[in-house]
């Protein structure tokens, strides 16, 4: 509900608080006295876009600040929690604009854009009147009106979900036919590359262990014949003789000491005993190291191949070649998919069809619950026109196949004709001003349901009509605002009657520089001001009269 409205240097305005209440509230005064300009600034604060020049003359910057009651479940909560803005059970606008035209917005005194303050002021307000385009007479939201007043919540996030689901299966459809012509388009070379890579079946690491293997058999080959020869001279007789003369030696050993006093042959013995085996060590260490030296020629010729066919498909498929068997698992990989690509394929393509079968019935579904209700809608609202002097006009929901979408497959929007037999058409299109505002009234009254979060204003909704159409129009402006909050701008003292709460708006000329001002009237000046409305300048006493007869009426 909005609380209160606080208008700084706007227009005519010098300033002006307003506190506004629960229920009817009706705004009366002369023509241009400056009851647009409060919508005006209504509509600045709210991020409308409206006049460009909006300060007053003089005044370095205007400024309006609206204060909004909110209810722990207002819609409104959810937009100032995804903006990161304080919340609480009341909502403070406030924005100003500068001479120069710079626009500055706050929401409960944090900095915010003028999107925000659009996104707030759809679950805060509504306005209607006869040039309104951003409610009753926007077709663009008719659908969303039959399905609000339908209570088609549960059907529409069925076919949501199930366009979603739609959606999500043509896209894959899609990627996988895209993905499979991009296979198929190097079939020939993934055939050929992954018959080569399985018939040399490379392994990891197996690159460097040939290397290694191919590195021995070369040294191996160069050296062999130097230890080769080594060995021969080792084994030409050298042991054979150092036995024969450690023969001789012991032979005599037991009188050499005796003949020569020179420490005898222990040591020279002892000695050649120590080659002898030294000598024999040797002779097996070269043997052994000449035995591991054997190889089969060709096993050096078959690792060389291998290693020259490795390195020759890792150049030729540009991979190291150590990455050729994970290559190869890649391109058989593909090659897999290539092979089961068809299958996958259809398998997609049925799932497509049942998503677009669920999306048909849910569609479906939602379209007869739409003509169902919109027949409903169509007596409601006939219903309303009666007593506001309209029983032989027509209201007509006409519904119309669409290209489906997330919202299913109708185009809604409300048509009339306003006498019979007359062809009908938009309710923009055919209605004039005051039939205009009836039909906008018992539409209204008729989708308001239960929705009392948002604050109704019409704008001179009763322009054209008078008498008892008056008199009906105000009180179903009455009966709208009940547990609700309805503000009206008005000229019909009918109206202006039925209000729980009446302003005066007026202009004045104060030093030379006209200013408009709202004055809330109490119950001796609401006399005054319906008999103004109902006589003119000249009150007369007839007029108020009248005016007292208006107001004991309602």
């Amino acid at each position: 509900m909005l609380r209160a409205l606080d208008i700084r240097d706007m227009l005519i305005i010098d300033h002006l608080e307003l506190n506004f209440q629960p229920g009817l509230n009706v705004l009366t005064g002369e023509t241009g006295a400056g009851k647009s300009i409060l919508l005006d600034s209504l509509g600045f604060v709210l991020g409308w876009r409206g006049r460009a020049e909006l300060v007053r003359q003089g005044a370095a910057q205007g400024e309006v600040v609206a204060e909004f009651d909110l209810a722990a479940d207002h819609a409104a909560h959810a937009i100032l929690a995804d903006a990161g803005l304080p919340e609480g059970d009341s909502l403070i606008l406030r924005r100003v604009n500068s001479a120069d035209g710079r626009k500055t917005a706050w929401v409960n005194d944090r900095r915010c854009s003028g999107e925000v303050l659009r996104r707030l002021s759809e679950t805060l307000l509504e306005l209607h009147g006869q040039h309104d385009d951003r409610g009753l007479l926007n077709p663009k939201g008719h659908r969303g009106m039959l399905d609000t007043f339908a209570r088609n919540e549960t059907l529409q996030s069925k076919v949501r979900s199930a366009w979603a689901n739609v959606a999500g299966c043509r896209k894959a459809v899609v990627t996988a036919k895209a993905a499979l012509e991009a296979i198929r388009s190097e079939e020939d070379f993934l055939r050929h590359a992954v018959e080569e890579l399985d018939k040399l079946a490379p392994e990891a690491g197996e690159d460097e262990a040939l290397d290694i293997s191919r590195r021995q058999m070369q040294t191996a080959e160069r050296i062999r014949g130097d230890i080769s020869r080594a060995h021969a001279l080792l084994a030409e007789g050298a042991e054979q003789t150092m036995a024969e003369a450690l023969r001789w030696l012991e032979g005599v050993e037991s009188v050499a000491s005796d003949a020569v006093d020179n420490g005898g042959l222990e040591a020279p013995m002892a000695a050649l005993s120590r080659a002898m085996v030294e000598l024999s060590d040797a002779q097996d260490g070269v043997e052994r190291f000449l035995t591991g030296l054997d190889f089969n020629p060709s096993d050096l010729e078959a690792c060389e191949e291998r290693l020259f066919a490795i390195r020759g498909l890792a150049r030729k498929h540009d991979v190291l070649p150590d990455e050729l068997a994970d290559y190869a698992d890649t391109l058989r990989n593909r090659l897999a998919a290539l092979d089961a690509g068809d299958q996958n394929l259809s398998d997609l393509e049925a799932a497509l069809e049942q998503a677009q079968n669920t999306y048909n019935t849910a569609a479906q579904q939602l379209s007869t619950a739409r003509r169902d209700s919109a027949a409903t809608l169509d007596a409601a609202v006939m219903g309303e026109l009666a007593p506001l002097k309209m029983e032989r006009a027509v209201f007509t929901t006409l519904i119309e196949t669409a290209e489906a979408g997330p919202d299913g497959i109708d185009t809604v929007s409300f048509t009339v004709a306003t006498n019979p037999g007359a062809p009908a058409g938009p309710l923009n299109k055919i209605a004039s001003g005051g039939e205009l505002s009836r039909f906008l009234l018992a539409l209204k009254v008729c989708l308001r349901g239960e929705e009392t979060s948002k604050t109704l204003i019409f704008d001179e909704i009763d322009r054209g009509v008078g008498g008892a159409t008056a008199d009906a129009v105000g009180r179903r402006l009455k009966a709208l605002a009940q547990n609700s909050q309805v503000l009206v701008v008005t000229h019909s003292p009918q109206v202006a009657a039925q209000g729980a709460h009446h302003w005066q708006v007026a202009k004045s000329v104060v030093d030379g520089t006209t200013l408009s001002q709202v004055i809330p009237l109490s119950d001796c000046e609401r006399v005054d001001e319906i008999a103004r409305m109902v006589s003119g300048d000249h009150i007369t006493v007839e007029a108020r009269a009248a005016a007292s007869a208006l107001l004991d009426a309602e």
